[in-house]
This record gives C-alpha cells, sequence and structure tokens, in this order.
C-alpha cells in the first residue's frame, strides 16, 4: 500500500482539485481529506455518510453552581478571563484547570468536549474519510492524525494499493500530521514568486522528515519564466517535477459544478492530470 499526500505552502494552489482528480484515475484507494479546519473535498466528491463519530480535544471548566461558595478565587486566577461573575465563558476557557486546582470547595470539574467530527463515507470513487473541526477549536493535527489513523487502518482491511491524501495548507503541525508516513509527498505550486517561496518552504519540511517530494506546476503557462525558475530549483535540488498543469477555465468549471476534472476527460488540463498520475504509479 501506498500512501500519497499532496500539500502546498499555502491555500488555492489546485491541491483539492488534484486529489478529486486521482480519486477518479486510482483503481483501488481510499481517499482522505486531512484539511479539517476547512475541508472542501467532499464538494467534489459529494460523500454519502455512513458513520459519524465525534473527536474529543481539549477539556473545558464546569462549574456547579450548587456548591459554588462566591469566593473568586477561580476569577482571580484565570489567565484567560474566562470566568466572570461566577459564570465559565466556554468559548474562552482553555482547559488548563487552574481553576479547579483553586477552588476551595471541589465545584470546578473538568469535561472533555466535542470539538469536531470525523466522518466514514462512501462516494462514486470510492471510500472516503473525512473530518470537521468545530469552529474555534484546536487541536487540529490530532483530529487530522485521526483521519489518517482510520484511512490507513481501512485500507490495509481492504487492501487497498493507496491511500490519497488531500493535506492542509501551509507548514505547520496539521501539515507535519498529514505527512506522517507517508510514502510520497506530492508538492503543489504556482509560477508566481509567493508560490516559489512557499515551494521552497515545503519542500525543507519534506526532507526534514525524509519524505519523498515531487512537485506539481499547476498553471504553469500563466508565468513560463517563474515556472523555468522553478523547474531549475527543483533541478538543481534533485527534486522530480512530476508534472506541468497549463491554465484552463474547465477547472474552475468542474469546481464550481462539483466535479472532477477527470470527468472532462477530453480537456488538456485533464490529460495533462492523468500523465501525472501515471506518473505517481510508477514512483517507488
Amino acid at each position: 500500500m501506498n500512501q500519497i499526500v499532496v500539500i502546498s505552502g499555502k491555500g488555492g494552489t489546485g491541491k483539492t482539485m488534484l486529489v478529486g482528480a486521482f480519486a477518479g484515475l486510482a483503481k483501488d484507494k481510499i481517499i482522505a481529506d486531512c484539511d479539517v479546519d476547512a475541508p472542501d473535498l467532499h464538494l467534489i466528491l459529494n460523500p454519502k455518510i455512513k458513520e459519524k463519530h465525534g473527536f474529543k480535544g481539549a477539556k473545558e471548566a464546569i462549574l456547579d453552581e450548587n456548591k459554588c461558595i462566591k469566593c473568586g478565587k477561580c476569577e482571580e486566577n484565570c489567565r484567560f478571563e474566562a470566568i466572570q461573575d461566577f459564570k465559565i465563558n466556554s468559548f474562552k476557557c482553555e482547559g488548563c484547570g487552574v481553576c479547579k486546582i483553586v477552588c476551595p470547595v471541589n465545584a470546578i470539574s473538568l469535561k472533555e468536549k466535542i470539538a469536531g467530527y470525523w466522518f466514514m463515507s462512501d462516494t462514486d470513487f470510492g471510500p472516503f474519510i473525512h473530518a470537521q473541526l468545530n469552529t474555534g477549536e484546536e487541536n487540529s493535527g490530532r483530529l487530522v492524525s485521526t483521519v489518517r489513523q482510520k484511512a490507513r487502518t481501512l485500507a490495509e482491511n481492504n487492501k487497498n494499493d493507496y491511500v490519497i491524501i488531500d493535506g492542509p495548507p501551509g507548514i505547520g503541525c496539521p501539515v507535519i500530521a498529514s505527512m506522517a508516513d507517508t510514502d510520497i509527498a506530492l508538492v503543489v505550486t504556482e509560477p508566481t514568486m509567493s508560490g516559489l517561496h512557499d515551494m521552497k518552504r515545503m519542500l525543507d519540511v519534506t526532507k526534514y522528515f525524509n519524505i519523498n517530494a515531487v512537485v506539481c506546476i499547476n498553471k504553469y503557462d500563466i508565468n513560463p519564466e517563474i515556472s523555468e525558475e522553478i523547474e531549475k530549483y527543483c533541478d538543481k535540488n534533485n527534486v522530480e517535477v512530476a508534472g506541468k498543469i497549463s491554465f484552463n477555465l474547465i477547472v474552475t468549471k468542474a469546481m464550481v459544478n462539483g466535479k472532477s476534472i477527470i470527468e472532462y476527460p477530453d480537456e488538456k488540463a485533464s490529460l495533462e492530470i492523468k500523465k501525472i498520475w501515471e506518473k505517481l504509479e510508477n514512483i517507488k
């Protein structure tokens, strides 16, 4: 089983578009969306949810008003200003537990709260594991790890050939969690100076974690000069350019219609993505 994660230094480079296409091209796979803060792969795959599971992240403080003697020690010691007038603001509470420690009558307890949900779904392209972190919640890295673990376990049980992962944008904790133990990282970039900069950062991360990385240049023809600069950088650093995708309005049309670009098989961009997938299949 090969695990392929599609990542980029920022959002909007075409990661989800590519994963949606790969979902239609790969014959035997599990698909996973590890962008749990702002997932959108479901807009292409149109999943039918089979299972929904709560994800418990941080804890929150709960006040028992019947026990509270209104001494004010909890409010005095809360550095997050989550306690005012002997009431706990759940949006401000960080679950640190200081209030519980200083309460002289044990009127405060810590309770795990549902920070989001992960789902196991069916799609026309195959099984799909995805998640949604609740607004304002943290621990997205842990939820990403949960999604990856469930996808990998399902693939092992079903003896699938691939796990194809739509990674979060950036280079932070959620991205690192999405890359852990993967076989190939496809770094998607665009021919802009910021795109080149973000690609370099992303390649530094994959190198640090010893992950085999290849690059895809999306919309390469809108700026051929920087596309050439990206290719030169990759060549100098022994990074393979798996392929280039031309700018094509049909890609936007497909996304708006909730479809994969592969559903437009005769379009140039669709053919270019097919070649990229064929190359990924042959990388060992």
